[in-house]
């Protein structure tokens, strides 16, 4: 009887949401391509967005978390940059379109209660890239640890290794105009990278958006390593 009547309490408990800024500038998405005998190509963008479900009894994360490929940046140079946006859309789609995208589904993860305690978590993820997923139906490896900050937000900080470009298609050898330069690439480009993600995300029922205050100055985004006394605070 107790059994039943708590399975209807957790049936009956509101979803709650956790949720990660993309305009905040403070989620990143960190990507190394490393040829051992050509470049080392880093891809980074500061708009991870993420909408993240937990369970009722707090033991699992469902959701999704998507980069737009135009905030994405190769080597802080506008030329590799594009380069890469035509890649990545093999020239077919609109880069403004286009979405880097994970799909979390159930990962098992006891979310930490107290102030700078830390859990760990691992999972099987699926990922597309401009709607496309990985060739072969598999998924990445995602490793990681959540830590509940003072202010009540969590980081999280998840780590894929062997993401393979080519996998999504994205590469030279599927973009029109690029063939005749595959195989000069094929040394200089790695095919296999790692990306490193680092997030913030908002407890719920609060928000991680930075509003103005004041004389209308802008507020450092939260959380911040700066002390509460160095920065301004501000949430709508």
């Amino acid at each position: 009887m107790l059994g039943a009547v708590a399975l209807l309490l957790l049936s009956a408990s509101p979803v709650q949401t956790l949720r990660v800024d993309g305009e905040a500038g403070n989620n990143t998405l960190n990507g190394v391509f490393d040829a051992p005998l050509g470049e080392r190509i880093t891809a980074v963008s500061s708009a991870v967005h993420c909408d993240i479900q937990m369970s009722p009894d707090g033991r699992n994360l469902s959701g999704r978390c998507s980069v737009p490929l135009t905030s994405i940046t190769v080597d802080a140079d506008p030329t590799k940059t594009e380069h890469f946006r035509q890649w990545a859309t093999n020239r077919k789609a609109d880069p403004a379109r286009c979405m880097l995208a994970a799909q979390l589904e159930e990962i098992a993860v006891s979310l930490p209660q107290a102030s700078g305690e830390s859990s760990p978590f691992q999972a099987e993820v699926p990922f597309t890239v401009c709607g496309r997923a990985r060739e072969d139906g598999g998924r990445e490896r995602v490793t990681g640890t959540v830590v509940r900050l003072d202010d009540g937000f969590y980081r999280i900080r998840a780590h894929v290794e062997h993401f393979h470009r080519e996998a999504y298609r994205i590469g030279p050898r599927f973009t029109e105009g690029w063939l005749a330069r595959v195989q000069s690439l094929a040394k200089v480009v790695a095919e296999e990278g790692t990306l490193e993600l680092t997030l913030f995300a908002s407890p719920p029922g609060t928000s991680a958006r930075p509003r103005a205050s004041g004389d209308n100055a802008p507020c450092s985004t939260r959380p911040s390593t700066r002390s509460p006394h160095e920065e301004r605070k501000c949430r709508t």
